[in-house]
């Protein structure tokens, strides 16, 4: 499908909508995947760079902008032992997020990299920043509180989890740290959402084996509990590499949108990520594409026009492909 046709889609689908019961106006979300400001993109910043600066007029497009954190942003905190891969950026790259992102997600692997000081210290940061987090927070019922969204009369609720270990960044009854994907626990709050009031309800997962194009059963297997608890649609992250989009009972997954800004990578496919762009009204999804974004050394996405990716439309029970012009 061309962008023009979907275009031309979308303002169909608007004025059905706008002709009949009363609806709230469109909203435009956008998701990345993995955003580590350690290494590579923070020494980038460190000299002045940008890593952001390919795609800012993109991320200002959207009305609410949501990218996953791969990493603590602190001076504070050790190193976890044994652990393969830690992170940890420095205080200087919130300004670089600072207006790109309206949320980052905090549950991953990755965020009590360095203790749960640094973990705080992340929290701090981003709220002086004027940046929500979600997926985490200084106990078990914060780290499930869902990120509310309100933009032109429509109410969504963004959940977030991880279920990739180690589990010991899980948040307590009285520690921080982050949500855990239990199914039980996940379901009790998609449903706890829709009671309080929202009319859309979106997980955020970090889950899935790195490296793997395809998801795995267990993914699925979660993404079809969850629209089947009331989720209106599923975005996912952590495997490093995108993964395959279905539509389930009508309701559409994007199993992990990849890397964004995040270096290191020999394998090709961990070099290149896609941005989600969403616009929803009351009924859920109108439109949705994805955009493909190269992956440099240096960690820095770079859009890369004329790409396909995929994309589809409320009218079109299909999975399309758009060519970005």
């Amino acid at each position: 499908m061309s962008r023009a046709l979907l275009c031309r889609a979308l303002f169909g689908a608007l004025c059905l909508a706008l002709a009949g019961a009363p609806a709230a106006d469109p909203v435009r979300l956008l998701f990345v995947g993995d955003i580590m400001l350690d290494d590579g993109p923070g020494r980038l910043i460190e000299h002045g760079g940008d890593p952001l600066a390919p795609f800012a007029a993109l991320l200002a497009e959207a009305d609410y902008t949501i990218g996953n954190l791969e990493c603590p942003i602190a001076s504070t905190g050790q190193p976890l032992e044994n652990k393969i891969a830690s992170f940890r950026a420095h205080r200087r790259v919130l300004p670089v997020l600072a207006g790109r992102f309206t949320a980052l997600c905090l549950a991953n692997n990755h965020s009590g990299d360095y203790g749960r000081a640094a973990f705080l210290e992340t929290i701090a940061g981003l709220d002086d920043a004027g940046i929500a987090s979600f997926g985490g927070g200084p106990n078990l019922a914060q780290a499930h509180r869902p990120l509310w969204i309100e933009r032109r009369g429509l109410r969504l609720a963004v959940l977030a989890y991880n279920e990739f270990k180690p589990r010991s960044f899980e948040a307590g009854a009285d520690w921080p740290g982050i949500a855990w994907s239990e199914d039980s626990q996940v379901v009790s709050d998609i449903r706890a959402a829709r009671r309080a009031g929202a009319d859309l309800v979106i997980p955020f997962m970090h889950w899935g084996w790195e490296g793997e194009p395809q998801p795995s059963a267990r993914q699925r297997q979660l993404a079809h509990l969850m629209i089947d608890s009331g989720a209106d649609l599923v975005v996912g992250g952590h495997p490093h590499v995108t993964q395959g989009v279905e539509y389930y009972q009508g309701r559409l997954i994007v199993y992990s949108l990849g890397n964004f800004v995040f270096d290191g990578f020999d394998h090709p496919a961990a070099k290149s990520g896609w941005l989600l762009r969403l616009t929803l009204d009351r009924q859920g999804l109108l439109a949705w594409d994805t955009l493909n974004a190269r992956i440099d050394e240096d960690g820095t996405p770079h859009p890369q026009p004329g790409s396909r990716a995929p994309c589809g439309r409320r009218a079109d029970p299909l999975i399309g492909e758009c060519r970005w012009p």
